[in-house]
């Protein structure tokens, strides 16, 4: 891969994180996610990606990353972030810029916003799966 030049922002440019090593640009535009779960993207087998999201209200789903971990960073805002875990439901907040939680592989998670909030995902996302959240 040729050598990336000047500036990128994780607002118009994610990241593939390559399992030997390898850093991609991914460009972000209205298809991205629809290709990435259609597998036009590749299919992350032992990878991540890198990704930021604004968020102003709760996440309406659930969603599980059966093959990895994945960390959630805040960058601003607050957040609760609510992990169903084997043994019981445990509630992390998220308040302070650079705070962040490690969501156990398997571990199904959501998120209560308290206010807009801007988060970094690192997410080992091959077989991701998502449900509705109950209401």
């Amino acid at each position: 891969m040729e050598p990336v030049t000047g500036p990128l922002s994780l607002t118009s440019t994610f990241l593939r994180l390559g399992n030997q090593g390898s850093i991609q640009p991914l460009a972000v535009d209205q298809q991205f996610w629809q290709q990435l779960a259609s597998g036009q993207l590749g299919d992350f087998h032992h990878e991540y990606l890198v990704t930021t999201h604004a968020c102003e209200a709760d996440w309406p789903s659930w969603e599980m990353h059966p093959l990895g971990d994945e960390l959630v960073c805040l960058l601003s805002g607050a957040v609760t972030f609510i992990l169903q875990l084997t043994d019981a439901e445990r509630h992390v907040e998220l308040d302070t810029a650079g705070s962040f939680v490690i969501v156990p592989q398997g571990a199904w998670h959501t998120a209560k916003v308290h206010s807009p909030s801007v988060l970094l995902f690192i997410t080992a996302g091959e077989g991701t799966q998502h449900r509705a959240a109950s209401t």
